[in-house]
């Protein structure tokens, strides 16, 4: 570690270990802290070197106002209130990771005040858009055939939309996740926590026309992967990137960033315009708690006052 401190060595192994954090959260948090006693330092405390510092005074630097400075030099020094407030819950978990050991009395975090953030709508895309894509490639996949790139491509997306997966869900995607005869996909979200997604069976269907091509283009894949590059290696986030820019890049109707995300916000927003329940929405997305769920009603919420507004005979402009 850059840092000699075995404080955060034992803070990084607990929330890997038994909060089971994905690697993405474990660097986030672990730069979060460091990044904190290295404005420790810098903001003029005597005698605190990282290159020597001690727990105790580790520890002690856990204050309310040194934390609040930090956020303000932070915010100052151009990041987002979004990042900061990242921060604030790195520290603030880490600080409730001190208090279980009884190392500190209280949390210092609880004291400081988030920075304002702009709320932001999931992006989504519109069903017909959507639509035409998948019509598109399926009849790109019957023009020709032997091409199985583009056939591998084509379920990517199918899935990342149809099922709401996260990114990381589909490059950890394995056959074996897959069960054809109740038509489900077994998926580990964060957390390493297991849910069933129940798959429509005309997808099923595909789904297993593709795992036969599969097989085929890939008669070495001992992990069982779904999807594999062309250079026969588990996907990458940045690849799924790539590919869904470019497959939605040739369709029109994709307005704003073409990325994995925003189609499993399409999903969610999509189901719920559709009428399903937002308890049922959560467990097939894998949200922790039904607040992650509930921005999606702000899309929907759109949807109806623009329905309204163009139905309301009161609505349009009168001389």
């Amino acid at each position: 570690m850059p840092l000699p401190m075995e404080l955060l060595e034992d803070f990084l192994r607990y929330i890997k270990v038994e909060k089971r954090s994905s690697p993405r959260t474990l660097a986030n948090y672990g730069d979060a802290v460091e990044e904190f006693y290295r404005f420790a330092q810098a903001d003029g405390n005597e005698g605190f070197q990282l290159d020597s510092v001690t727990d105790k005074e580790a520890l002690e630097a856990l204050t309310p106002q040194l934390i609040r400075g930090y956020i303000a030099y932070g915010l100052d020094s151009g990041k987002s209130a979004r990042t900061m407030n990242m921060h604030l819950s790195a520290l603030s978990t880490y600080c409730r990771f001190l208090m279980a050991r009884d190392l500190i009395s209280s949390n210092p975090v609880s004291k400081v005040p988030r920075p304002k953030q702009e709320k932001k709508l999931p992006q989504f895309y519109t069903e017909q858009s959507l639509s035409n894509y998948f019509d598109r490639s399926l009849e790109v996949c019957r023009q020709d055939p032997e091409d199985f790139m583009k056939l591998r491509n084509r379920t990517m997306l199918l899935l990342l939309y149809s099922a709401g997966l996260r990114r990381a869900e589909l490059c950890s995607l394995k056959e074996s996740n897959f069960d054809a005869k109740r038509c489900v996909l077994r998926v580990t979200g964060k957390g390493d926590k297991l849910r069933e997604i129940p798959i429509p069976a005309l997808i099923c269907d595909e789904l297993l026309l593709y795992l036969e091509r599969n097989a085929r283009q890939y008669p070495d894949n001992p992990e069982g992967y779904f999807f594999l590059t062309p250079a026969g290696r588990p996907l990458y986030p940045a690849f799924v990137n790539i590919v869904v820019k470019s497959e939605l890049s040739g369709v029109g109707g994709f307005t704003g960033k073409k990325a994995p995300h925003a189609l499993r916000h399409s999903l969610a927003t999509h189901l719920l315009n559709r009428g399903a329940d937002l308890n049922s929405i959560k467990e097939i997305l894998g949200h922790s708690s039904l607040a992650a769920t509930q921005i999606y009603t702000h899309n929907s919420f759109e949807k109806l006052k623009d329905t309204y507004l163009t139905a309301h005979p009161r609505a349009k402009n009168r001389r």
